[in-house]
């Protein structure tokens, strides 16, 4: 017997024929406030808001505390068993980054639902992937578990995409990454944003942790909060307001209009060296190389980190329970470019590889080149 724990929660939220919407089943219970809060994205709603309306999207997903949340929208026809109901939102609580898992497990759920009317059909197929990893229907054949693999979620990440629309400036974004800032994307219609911002991670590969990113925020309070409580995040919004929050990024990616903006505060740490110059040219190089699928530029995108993270190694002057440690005075002994010298200070904070008691000490200001 296989037991999923990624599975968490699943819930169904409806609009009806009176237009009212309403979260109306869920196993096990969610809590009040997350109800509403998948309530507000579920899409269900149509409202414009005040970047504009969110262009219909049937399967989107969203990261808050440490779950993910998918959301599967479904129009109700008269051959289904909902008399009352107009559409319906699948929600899914799990706690791993999977959108192809979901999105399929989403669609063979709704279907049933569509079939029955009947919440206890869902239940039934979702405890079965929960306790056995797979379920079964006539209609829609097996689903398992174990078909998805989550670092093929990982590596399906179109990053040609994104290096061809930014340029040589995707080393910004590249090293907001890798020193651990915080990066805010703004884009009008969800479904590009989504694309977009799956695809950030992949960009540090080594790390693997797609718990960095918050694909799909609003400009609400408790939102904003969540975010403030964080080091460091790749955040999305479809509210063109969020650019005068400057407080929540250090680095914006409009990507409607193709452009980055540093904030104020934080250009110390994008001084430009040859390194930089370097990699970025190394990037534009793998997403032009036609021959080279999208996995295949994150793959030679890694190996240049990695070699990167191996030089920063080689300057280190102490090993702390064998790891690697860098001190300032080990990197002034090179008499490196400032430029690079802060970059590869603020990296190998980034890594874990400065002691504690140096953690707060930084190198002298660079301002940040044209």
């Amino acid at each position: 017997m296989e037991i999923s724990c990624d599975l968490v929660a699943v819930g169904l939220i409806e609009r009806d024929t009176n237009n009212d919407i309403l979260w109306t089943w869920s196993y096990p219970s969610i809590a009040y406030k997350k109800r509403n809060l998948l309530i507000q994205k579920c899409g269900l709603e149509g409202e414009p808001r005040s970047g504009g309306p969110v262009p219909p999207v049937t399967f989107r997903y969203c990261h808050h505390h440490r779950a993910w949340y998918y959301i599967y929208t479904t129009e109700v026809f008269d051959t289904d068993k909902l008399p009352k109901v107009r559409q319906f939102a699948l929600v899914l609580q799990t706690l791993e980054f999977n959108p192809e898992k979901y999105v399929n497990l989403s669609k063979i759920l709704s279907k049933i639902y569509c079939k029955t009317g009947d919440p206890t059909a869902i239940l039934n197929l979702y405890l079965s992937v929960i306790i056995r990893g797979s379920c079964t229907t006539e209609e829609n054949g097996t689903f398992l578990s174990k078909e998805f693999d989550q670092k093929a979620a990982f590596a399906a990440s179109p990053i040609r995409n994104v290096i061809t629309t930014f340029g040589l400036e995707s080393i910004l974004i590249y090293t907001a990454l890798i020193l651990k800032k915080r990066i805010i994307v703004y884009h009008h219609q969800l479904d590009a944003l989504l694309s977009f911002m799956r695809t950030l991670p992949a960009l540090v590969w080594h790390r693997q942790n797609w718990n960095i990113l918050y694909p799909y925020m609003e400009l609400s309070e408790s939102e904003c909060a969540e975010l403030t409580s964080l080091q460091t995040y790749a955040a999305g919004f479809i509210d063109a307001g969020v650019e005068t929050h400057t407080d929540l990024y250090d680095v914006f990616v409009n990507l409607a209009a193709t452009e980055i903006t540093i904030a104020s505060h934080a250009k110390e740490a994008f001084g430009m060296s040859k390194t930089h110059k370097d990699i970025a040219m190394f990037m534009v190089r793998q997403a032009e190389n036609t021959e080279l699928s999208n996995q295949d530029i994150v793959r030679e995108i890694s190996l240049k980190t990695m070699e990167l993270l191996n030089n920063l190694k080689s300057l280190s002057s102490e090993e702390v329970d064998g790891h690697p440690m860098v001190t300032l005075e080990s990197l002034k002994e090179h008499k490196l470019a400032a430029s690079l010298e802060n970059f590869l200070w603020n990296l190998a904070v980034a890594e874990g590889f400065i002691p504690m008691y140096l953690q707060n000490v930084k190198p002298t200001n660079h301002n940040m080149l044209a």
